[in-house]
């Protein structure tokens, strides 16, 4: 079975990579999402700019399809979207954020772990979470989107680009469903369930339900940390399970899409990597049904895909 991964950081990593072309071919891999990470706190366009030219040089070597829209997907091909990890890169610009568009952007994820232009992260301190003062299941409720996130959001609309909210507030996620008039589909590109694992970086079922309100879906994140305590490799496997489950109980069999973050984890016991997604593609079968798995693999953003970008 085929299928789309909404994240992964294998533009920023070196070395011995979780996500190479023999890793997608040997998965089943349709649409890979690269994200052009940007982490530091200066020269934040000038990173992406040049994460936008490093993408642009792995589907050239790879030979990885490049696509800007629906139409463009390959069955015969490992296709490829570029996307930002990080709304910092447009360092407070909606020009910067044309720019990036033209490069051939189609999705951004607007806040990482920090607060930028745009917006507040999901964990209100994280310095303080790193040195082990805050705990890994506090919130952001109280701050949400800046008024330029606000015009952020709406010209990411305008353009036809896939507002991501994975690493956003609970107060920026609901900010950007409340300005949501024409119910244009949004998506956490990387995030589990709440319910399952209590953790910031997760989604409770009040915002799986509103993301399913708009026809949007959230990509299950399999850094270990973020989906049980477990990190054996059955504990894995069970509570990825129980993940899905989660946000189908939530928000539907139309909700669930896949979103692995490989290269920007470390390797979880069960998928350490895209080769291994049919061993998980097979689980999710005998729980919920070819038809329905079929919709989380590929079906679910390819919608998304053609309701933003098509």
């Amino acid at each position: 079975m085929k299928y789309c991964d909404l994240h992964c950081d294998a533009l920023t990593q070196t070395g011995v990579l979780q996500v190479t072309k023999e890793n997608l071919t040997a998965g089943g891999c349709f649409l890979q999402c690269f994200a052009a990470f940007v982490s530091a706190r200066e020269g934040r366009f000038a990173s992406a700019l040049s994460l936008c030219d490093r993408f642009d040089a792995l589907c050239k070597h790879e030979g990885y399809r490049k696509i800007l829209r629906a139409a463009d997907l390959c069955e015969g091909s490992v296709n490829a979207m570029l996307t930002v990890e990080e709304g910092g890169a447009i360092e407070g610009s909606l020009a910067k954020l044309d720019a990036l568009y033209a490069r051939g952007v189609r999705m951004m994820t607007l806040t990482w772990n920090h607060p930028n232009e745009i917006g507040f992260p999901n964990f209100p301190d994280y310095e303080g979470l790193c040195a082990g003062r805050v705990p890994f299941t506090a919130r952001e409720t109280a701050r949400g989107l800046t008024p330029f996130g606000f015009e952020t959001v709406a010209h990411m609309r305008k353009l036809g680009m896939i507002v991501d909210v994975s690493h956003g507030s609970d107060k920026l996620f609901y900010d950007v469903a409340q300005t949501n008039e024409g119910r244009v589909p949004f998506v956490a590109s990387h995030s589990g369930a709440d319910s399952v694992c209590a953790c910031a970086r997760n989604l409770t079922d009040s915002q799986i339900k509103t993301l399913a309100g708009c026809g949007g879906v959230v990509g299950l994140d399999f850094c270990a940390d973020f989906v049980s305590s477990d990190g054996s490799e059955e504990g894995q496997r069970e509570g990825l399970l129980a993940h899905a489950r989660a946000i189908v109980k939530a928000g539907g069999t139309e909700t669930l899409a896949l979103g692995s973050d490989f290269d920007g984890i470390p390797e979880n016991a069960y998928l350490k990597n895209p080769a291994y997604m049919p061993k998980f593609l097979d689980e999710l079968v005998r729980e919920f049904g070819s038809a329905a798995v079929e919709k989380f693999a590929r079906g679910n953003f390819l919608r998304v895909l053609q309701t933003v970008c098509g």
